[in-house]
């Protein structure tokens, strides 16, 4: 399979394995969720609270798909900025996501 399509779908299984019936993940979940698919060094530094509350677009409470899917779009931005030294914020070149 393509390596693109497979980290999509590979997202897509990650989700639907972690999110409840109703397709949503709360701050728990996905917190939990994060920690257990993200090496320690691979997130950015962030405050949990902080960015459940700009994922969280309808404030419900709750993540669901397209808010989860910003997230994954938001820290594959900081890995490409700290691949390439390029953009602001989330980090230093070199450092998490490899």
């Amino acid at each position: 399979m393509p390596r693109l399509e497979d980290a999509i779908k590979n997202m897509v299984e990650v989700f639907v394995e972690n999110a409840k019936e109703d397709g949503t993940l709360n701050k728990d979940e996905l917190k939990n969720m994060m920690e257990k698919e993200f090496d320690c060094g691979s997130l950015p530094s962030m405050d949990f609270d902080k960015a459940m509350g700009r994922m969280d677009k309808n404030h419900d409470g709750e993540v669901n798909f397209r808010e989860f899917a910003t997230c994954v779009a938001f820290i594959a931005n900081c890995c490409y900025n700290k691949k390439t030294g390029k953009g602001k914020g989330c980090g230093r070149k070199g450092e998490g996501c490899h």
